[in-house]
């Protein structure tokens, strides 16, 4: 469908929510389709691979999709939104963007800069309202989803299933990024002052908000006391420079989950050895950077995301146990390894059940690797972001053969049984010298 249509029809579906329906009716021509026309070759996306041989040559090549669409939570509203349409506009694919209502302002900031600096009208589109009213249109006419979602309320984990169903319903890809439970295992023979820096850095950033944060720390004791030490230093606090470390949560609801999982998991049995309280004295959405122990299964957070400034610190007895423990849970999107033993640290990070795994990091190195690819096993979603994965996802490959010269059915008069023993004889030749 026309990316300008697809977002006509968003925004009526916005409109007639009560009414209880919308009406799709098609236009033939856009200006994003004018752009880049559906079914047009505009070129390879990679370098495509034409194999010449005696008899034939084939040309791979990749095809743009026409209209995909974005949908996003909050968290890094413009590295994740605009990241993500980047990827699209790249491989010449026109886009319809719902960002989240709460950080509309900077999506619309981003696609007005995209149009002054020369991008063709109507390539970029945004429509901005509830999900459940405007969802529907998005997906049932795009020719691909990108949905980003945190799985920590039972809305965003049940919009990423309903996605990836109504994506196979129509045979289109998706690519869903839905938040985790990330894990940290820091071996016994790594630097305990650098380990311990490196895990306030995995758990704090963003108060938290970040889908790759961690809030599980496998650890030996002696690491989580150096944990626990510096955490308790850390400032908090309101300011647009650098002289705080945690800043305020985004919403009444994300603070009032953090308080929640803290109160129920310290009710059952947990310890809190950092933190563990709502500040409502510096805001009205800050909490304290939390460490908790002694967490067990039965606790909300013991496997639910958080997303927030808390994480759950647990010794192990050895490396086969804190991978196991790792892996226990039904999600799979980023994690670390700390260790002296960089070889060594690989081969546990091998071993970990997540899409990225960091040694001697928590995400920064795969999230700055942007060539690699990034994205979620499990629950955690479907598909990859950045580097070529990133960009072919929004495009159809197609092979284009030419048969050249003799194919491989026998001349006239030549019979079957001479046939195939000049041809396997042939071949047989061909490949000696090299031929394809």
């Amino acid at each position: 469908m026309p990316v300008d249509r697809i977002a006509e029809a968003a925004v009526e579906g916005d409109a007639a929510d009560d009414a209880g329906g919308v009406d799709l009716a098609l236009l033939a021509d856009t200006p994003a389709q004018r752009a880049y026309p559906s079914g047009e070759r505009v070129g390879s996306l990679t370098s495509y691979t034409t194999i010449d041989g005696a008899w034939h040559s084939t040309l791979n090549q990749t095809n743009v999709l026409s209209a995909g669409t974005t949908r996003s939570t909050r968290g890094v509203s413009l590295r994740l939104g605009e990241g993500r349409m980047s990827d699209d506009l790249r491989s010449f694919n026109a886009v319809v963007q719902e960002p989240d209502t709460r950080t509309a302002l900077t999506a619309l900031w981003s696609m007005d800069l995209m149009y002054e600096a020369g991008l063709p009208e109507g390539v970029w589109q945004m429509v901005i309202g509830r999900g459940g009213s405007i969802g529907g249109a998005l997906t049932d006419n795009a020719d691909y989803m990108m949905f980003t979602g945190s799985t920590a309320t039972a809305t965003a984990t049940a919009t990423g299933r309903r996605i990836a169903s109504d994506a196979g319903r129509r045979l289109i890809g998706a690519s869903l990024e839905l938040g985790g439970k990330n894990a940290v295992i820091v071996l016994d023979d790594a630097d305990i002052d650098r380990a311990a820096e490196g895990a306030v850095n995995a758990c704090f950033p963003s108060a938290g908000q970040l889908c790759v944060s961690v809030e599980r720390l496998y650890v030996a004791e002696s690491i989580r006391d150096a944990f626990v030490a510096r955490t308790k230093k850390l400032t908090i606090g309101a300011a647009y420079d650098y002289s705080v470390d945690v800043g305020s949560l985004t919403t009444p609801a994300q603070l009032k989950t953090v308080t929640e999982h803290v109160e129920d998991a310290v009710a059952k049995g947990a310890t809190v050895l950092a933190g563990g309280k709502a500040r409502l004295d510096l805001g009205p959405l800050f909490h304290e950077p939390t460490i908790l122990t002694d967490v067990t299964p039965d606790m909300t957070l013991h496997s639910h995301e958080t997303f927030g400034p808390v994480v759950s610190v647990s010794t192990y007895r050895d490396v086969d146990d804190a991978v196991t423990r790792a892996n226990a849970t039904a999600y799979g999107l980023n994690a670390g390894v700390w260790s002296r033993d960089g070889a060594r640290g690989r081969a546990v990070a091998a071993r970990v059940h997540a899409g990225t795994v960091n040694v001697n990091e928590a995400f920064a190195a795969a999230w700055g690797s942007v060539d690699a690819p990034m994205g979620g096993m499990g629950d955690s979603g479907l598909g990859r972001r950045h580097g070529a994965d990133g960009i072919l996802k929004y495009t159809e490959p197609q092979t284009v053969a030419h048969q050249r010269l003799q194919g491989f059915y026998p001349p006239a008069r030549v019979s079957p049984e001479t046939w195939t023993v000049l041809l396997g004889t042939a071949l047989r030749v061909m490949k000696k010298v090299g031929m394809r």
